[in-house]
């Protein structure tokens, strides 16, 4: 088993790197993940688990940066353990979850639960790579589209804007308008005609006032408190 993975990795992996925690029931799952992230420069897994229940204790001793939970296990699934980590850690690596099925409802509470996003098992190697590093680095949404379209689905249609009381300033609402986008800072930075940094701090302002961990828990709130309305 590989040491512990570094917090604040290196996206690209050239100085850090990015420690990774496997959780799913299924040993032939967790062997084919391991392939596939100790393959990537800057990549290692650090440790596995067949159960939700042993993540508590294996990311306190490990101090994984990315965990990939399965998302439905026998005896604690990856909704409960993902929203175990949130609530008990003060600095809680991300989770992305993984699935067979797209639109399955547990997908969506586990996003609600703190995980940044989530992979289909059938995914193919470089987009399970990619999702590390996007989730690890945390400036853009992992697969935005679908986290859009999860997020509309138990969206808010006709409700007020329960987002009105947090106190988003325009430049705020704008910035988070674009990263329910899916936009990276970057891109955000490029439509704004601001600063790469200036757009980061606004997007910490904007997620300390929502309450939210990273991106993805940000769009959530976003459709879920009719900030922004579903489509159809």
């Amino acid at each position: 088993m590989s040491g512990p993975g570094v917090r604040g990795s290196s996206p690209e992996g050239t100085a850090q790197r990015i420690g990774v925690l496997l959780v799913d029931d299924e040993q032939l799952i967790r062997a084919g993940l391991r392939a596939i992230i100790e393959s990537e420069p800057g990549l290692t897994v650090v440790g596995e688990a067949g159960d939700g229940a042993e993540v508590p204790g294996l990311v306190s001793r490990l101090r994984p940066d990315v965990v990939l939970m399965d998302v439905r296990m026998p005896a604690v699934d990856g909704i409960r353990a993902t929203g175990h980590l949130m609530s008990t850690m003060d600095n809680p690596p991300k989770v992305v979850v993984v699935t067979t099925f797209e639109n399955d409802d547990y997908v969506y509470e586990a996003l609600r639960a703190g995980a940044s996003g989530f992979l289909l098992k059938r995914a193919r190697p470089e987009e399970i790579v990619s999702a590390v590093r996007t989730v690890s680095a945390g400036d853009s949404l992992l697969f935005p589209a679908a986290i859009r379209r999860l997020a509309a689905t138990h969206g808010d249609v006709g409700g007020q804007d329960r987002l009105a009381g947090v106190g988003l300033t325009e430049r705020e609402s704008e910035v988070l308008r674009l990263v329910a986008k899916g936009l990276s800072n970057v891109e955000i930075a490029g439509e704004l005609f601001l600063g790469v940094q200036t757009v980061k701090t606004h997007v910490g302002n904007l997620l300390a006032k929502l309450g939210a961990r990273d991106r993805t828990q940000a769009v959530i709130r976003a459709y879920e408190s009719g900030f922004i309305k579903p489509v159809g």
